[in-house]
């Protein structure tokens, strides 16, 4: 064969990937990843939905009453963490990010990191409203 370009990823290869990419940092960050994750990809935006992400002493927090302390431990991780998690889901997608957006819920224990990428070459930003 010759003369052929490279076909862009499959969407499940892109978004396990993501979800790979993510679970690591937390684990990096944090000293623990989640043990699921989800992304989804449409048009411009990406959300990774992450859970059972909370420490043992996160949710040891939890029980005593702490919830506010780990949600603003949590929400330090993800500043912190927010470059690297920027670029990944940038090298991975092949576009650039515009916004990132992340939040944790403790009962039941789920996180969300979301991503607005800028709009494609040559394709529209989506309807206004």
């Amino acid at each position: 064969m010759s003369g052929t370009q490279d076909a862009p990823p499959a969407l499940g290869t892109v978004t396990s990937a993501i979800s790979n990419a993510v679970v690591r940092l937390l684990a990096e960050y944090t000293g623990r990843g989640p043990t699921k994750a989800r992304t989804y990809m449409h048009d411009d935006y990406v959300a990774v939905v992450l859970q059972d992400t909370m420490t043992k002493g996160e949710r040891s927090l939890v029980r005593d009453g702490k919830v506010d302390l780990v949600l603003d431990t949590r929400k330090a991780y993800q500043n912190t963490m927010r470059a690297d998690l920027i670029a990944a889901v940038e090298r991975l997608t092949g576009r650039t990010v515009l916004a990132f957006l992340s939040d944790n819920h403790v009962d039941p224990d789920i996180a969300v990191e979301s991503f607005v990428l800028a709009p494609q070459d040559g394709a529209g930003a989506g309807e206004e409203t």
